[in-house]
C-alpha cells in the first residue's frame, strides 16, 4: 500500500537525484555565466602525500614535483616515454639572406627514429645575423611550415592537415596554403627584431591531429623504440615528445643560445606546451596561450569548456584516465595551477582573450596566480593581486598573465609582452 509517507518520501528521494544529477551534469554542459560558478576546492600544491604542507625549494624538486608528474601520466596525459632516442638531422636548405639580408632561413629535417627515415618533422627557422648565438621561440604551428610566412622557399608540408584549412585540399597543403592565416600567429619579422630567432614545425608531422592518428603518428612508429604502446600515452603525450626532440637538435645548433629557448603555444598547442614544458625542464621559459581546459586553466570550475566534452570532440587528445572524470570533476586529484607548477622556477607566461570565454579567461588568471605559491619557494614573485586584470594590463612578475581584447587567437599584441618578458628574463 502506498500511503502519504511513502509518496513524500519517493518525492524527496526523486528531487535529491535531480539535484545530484544536476551537479554532475555541470561538469559536461557548458557555462559562461559567472554568477552560476558553484563552489569548487582545488588540490593543495603543497600538501604532500604524507599530509605535510612542503616548505622549501629542495622539498619540491626532491618529493612533491616528482609526485604531481606521476598524477598527470596517470590521470590526464599518460605515460611520458622515458627513452630518449639519439637524433639524426639533416640541413635541407640554408639561405642567409633572408629579410634583405637580416637574417638566415633554415629548413631542418630532424629524424625521429634511430633507423626509419620515414618518421622525422620538418623545423623551419629564421636567426637573426649575430656574433654570438642568440635566444629562440619555438613552437608548433597548425598547418604545415609553409602556412607561417608567404615565402615560396618554404618546403610545403607533404602530412595529413585538418580539413576546412584555407589552402588545404583532400587533407593536403596546397601552393594557396603559403602564409595562410595562421601567419599572424608567427610574427616571424617582429620577433627577429628584437634580436630572437623563430624555430616552428607542423605538429601533425609527430602525429596527425584526429581520433586515427595514432596508427600513422609515432605513438605506432615507434613503440618498438620507446618501448610504449600507444594506449599508454596520448597525442598530447607524443606532440610534447616531439618538442623534446626539437630540443635535442636545438642543443646542437651553434647559432642558438641552448640556455635561451622559450617555448610557446596556441590552444590545444598550449596545452602540448606545457606538458613539455613539465616534462623537459631544459625549456627555459614556457609560454601558454588561451590553453583552456587541459591546460593552464581550472578543470574544478565549471565554466568553459570541460572535461567532459573536451574529451567526447576530442578522445585522442588525452589518456583514457582523464575520460574518467568527465562526470566527476570533484574526484579528479590534478588540476591546472599544478600543472603550471611544474614549470617552476622557470619564467612562465600565460594568457587569455575576452572573446575567448570557452577557454575560461578567469579560470585561467586564478591558475597561474595559484601556481605562484611553488615559484615562493624558490624565491621567484608570481601574480601579487587577487583581482582580475583589466584589459592590456600584464600582472605579475616571474609568472605574468594578460588578457586582451579579441578572439582566440595569438596577436601582435600578445607577441610583444612575450618578447618583452623574455627579454627580462633572459637577460
Amino acid at each position: 500500500m502506498t500511503t502519504k509517507k511513502n509518496i513524500a518520501s519517493i518525492v524527496c528521494l526523486s528531487v535529491a537525484l535531480f539535484l545530484s544529477n544536476s551537479t554532475r551534469a555541470q561538469t559536461f554542459v557548458s557555462n559562461t555565466d559567472e554568477s552560476k560558478v558553484p563552489a569548487y576546492t582545488l588540490p593543495d600544491v603543497l600538501l604532500m602525500q604524507n599530509g605535510r604542507k612542503l616548505k622549501t625549494a629542495a622539498e619540491w624538486n626532491k618529493v612533491q614535483r616528482p609526485y604531481i608528474y606521476q598524477l598527470y601520466e596517470e590521470n590526464q596525459f599518460g605515460t611520458y616515454p622515458k627513452i630518449k632516442t639519439a637524433i639524426r638531422y639533416k640541413i635541407l636548405e640554408s639561405d642567409s639572406h633572408v629579410f634583405k639580408g637580416t637574417a638566415t632561413r633554415k629548413q631542418v629535417r630532424i629524424y625521429l627514429h634511430p633507423t626509419d627515415t620515414s618518421v622525422y618533422t620538418d623545423l623551419l627557422m629564421y636567426i637573426p645575423h649575430s656574433k654570438k648565438p642568440v635566444p629562440v621561440f619555438v613552437g608548433y604551428n597548425f598547418s604545415g611550415n609553409q602556412s607561417i610566412q608567404s615565402d615560396p622557399s618554404v618546403f610545403i608540408s607533404q602530412a595529413w592537415i585538418a580539413p576546412k584549412t584555407k589552402g588545404v585540399v583532400n587533407n593536403r597543403a596546397t601552393e594557396n596554403s603559403r602564409g595562410n592565416d595562421t601567419a599572424t600567429q608567427w610574427p616571424v619579422k617582429e620577433i627577429l627584431s628584437h634580436g630572437f630567432a623563430v624555430a616552428t614545425a607542423y605538429y601533425g608531422d609527430i602525429e596527425p591531429d584526429h581520433p586515427e592518428g595514432w596508427k600513422t603518428g609515432i605513438r605506432t612508429t615507434m613503440k618498438d623504440v620507446l618501448n610504449i604502446q600507444p594506449e599508454q600515452w596520448s597525442a598530447m603525450g607524443a606532440w610534447a615528445y616531439g618538442l623534446s626532440r626539437i630540443m635535442d637538435y636545438l642543443q646542437k645548433d651553434k647559432t642558438i643560445d641552448g640556455k635561451k629557448v622559450a617555448l610557446m603555444g596556441h590552444s590545444r598547442l598550449g596545452k602540448a606546451a606545457l606538458w613539455a614544458g613539465a616534462s623537459d625542464q631544459r625549456f627555459a621559459l614556457v609560454v601558454s596561450n588561451e590553453s583552456g581546459e587541459g591546460g593552464a586553466t581550472l578543470s574544478k570550475r565549471w565554466y568553459g569548456e570541460t572535461v567532459k566534452i573536451i574529451n567526447e570532440k576530442f578522445p585522442h587528445w588525452f589518456s583514457a584516465s582523464y575520460k574518467t572524470y568527465g562526470d566527476n570533476t570533484a574526484a579528479l586529484p590534478i588540476d591546472g595551477h599544478m600543472l603550471l607548477s611544474l614549470i617552476a622556477p622557470r619564467p612562465l607566461y600565460v594568457a587569455s582573450a575576452e572573446g575567448d570565454q570557452w577557454s575560461d579567461p578567469k579560470g585561467e588568471f586564478l591558475s597561474a596566480k595559484e601556481a605562484g605559491r611553488v615559484y615562493s619557494l624558490f624565491g621567484k614573485k608570481g601574480i601579487d593581486t587577487d583581482k582580475m586584470p583589466g584589459l592590456h594590463q600584464p600582472v605579475g612578475a616571474t609568472v605574468r598573465y594578460h588578457i586582451r581584447a579579441g578572439k582566440h587567437d595569438v596577436t601582435l599584441y600578445d607577441w610583444q609582452q612575450y618578447l618583452k618578458f623574455a627579454e627580462a628574463q633572459f637577460k
